[in-house]
């Protein structure tokens, strides 16, 4: 069997591009895959495609529509990407084709209001994903919310879902870690915690910075560790005078080497996202896989994670009180990150395994062949 693989690849700065790459190297290991033939090709018995919520993935996503294949869903909301893709009244008949002529009016609104849409949670309610998931031979997801989502606009489509893959990375070593920290200004006794990925409304960085000034004020010896360029600069100007508080060190971007060094060198990562897109964070697999606590939002897109694998943080009115306690937690049992990054990383080593994954898929590609 040959495989038409169709996804962004590094050097772009996308998760998609990053995980595209690995899992290709494990697909290779089954059988051939060939980048990006050639529309109507004859070249491959069937196509994978990885379709995320932005822009990048407009050319795939169109020949998805024109040559079915298998379709990975890394976000299980597409409304984003389709109101950068389409005009006023392309969208709006798109929203109709997807929820009804009775809610024409509703989808004129969020055409209008669509500056708003990286935080507005309408738009994460209505992920639109009918056209591209009734068309497909299949779905593929990472998790069960993205699961749901798929079904409830494509009842007899096939939805698989494969866990989001990690690979054990040649890990840095102590004196290596400990050389980082110091070059981040960081003390030898500090607990620091870090938030890594691309900055968007949906990290919650506001409510983090807010309740960490409150922590470092009762605990001196904790500090904050922020990696990844902000995708909006309004949201980087409003978090400015927060990012200057003591115990905060920015990052804006890391190189896969600085990435591993920057993992090892943090105690805990805060991965909070909210509204989600239906995205399992390859960030939380990666950290939770080295055996660092992970603190992600409470929901369906985290199910499948062990209750003592990771921490769970409300969201809505309780998410200050809920991470806050958290941190203190972490901070004050000594012991008690270790434990519970140890169980994370056992989870990932179980289930998430690049060659487990990369059969996985093979065996669904397999059985849509030709």
């Amino acid at each position: 069997m040959t495989v038409g693989f169709y996804s962004p690849l590094p050097p772009a700065r996308t998760g998609v591009a990053d995980y595209s790459a690995r899992l290709l190297e494990g697909l290779r290991l089954h059988g051939e895959v060939r980048i990006a033939p050639a529309r109507r090709s004859r070249e491959y018995d069937v196509a994978l495609y990885h379709l995320g919520n932005n822009s990048l993935h407009a050319a795939i996503y169109r020949q998805a529509l024109e040559q079915p294949g298998v379709v990975v869903l890394h976000d299980a909301v597409l409304h984003h990407f389709l109101l950068g893709a389409l005009g006023p009244e392309a969208y709006v008949e798109e929203f109709v084709y997807n929820y009804g002529a009775w809610n024409r009016a509703l989808g004129g609104d969020l055409w209008q209001y669509r500056a708003g849409s990286a935080s507005d949670s309408r738009y994460f309610q209505f992920p639109m994903l009918k056209r591209i998931a009734e068309r497909s031979l299949a779905v593929i997801v990472h998790n069960p919310a993205a699961a749901r989502a798929v079904k409830a606009h494509a009842p007899q489509t096939a939805v698989v879902e494969i866990p989001h893959h990690f690979s054990s990375p040649d890990q840095p070593s102590e004196r290596a870690i400990a050389r980082y920290r110091e070059s981040l200004g960081l003390r030898p006794g500090d607990f620091v915690f870090g938030v890594f990925g691309y900055l968007r409304e949906s990290k919650r960085l506001a409510t983090i910075l807010n309740v960490f000034a409150t922590l470092r004020r009762e605990r001196p010896e904790s500090a904050l560790l922020i990696t990844g360029a902000f995708v909006s600069p309004d949201l980087e100007r409003a978090l400015e005078p927060l990012l200057a508080q003591p115990g905060i060190v920015y990052r804006p971007h890391l190189s896969e080497c600085e990435f591993w060094l920057a993992a090892g060198a943090v105690d805990a990562c805060i991965n909070l996202r909210y509204p989600s897109a239906g995205e399992t964070s390859a960030i939380a697999i990666r950290l939770m896989g080295i055996g660092k606590p992970v603190l992600v939002t409470e929901a369906e897109e985290c199910a499948r994670f062990p209750a003592d694998a990771c921490l769970r943080i409300a969201s809505g009115l309780e998410e200050r009180d809920s991470l806050w306690s958290h941190l203190v937690l972490l901070t004050s049992v000594p012991g008690v990150g270790r434990a519970i990054g140890l169980r994370g990383a056992g989870y990932i080593g179980a289930h998430h395994r690049l060659e487990q994954v990369a059969r996985q898929y093979w065996d669904t590609l397999c059985g849509y062949c030709g």
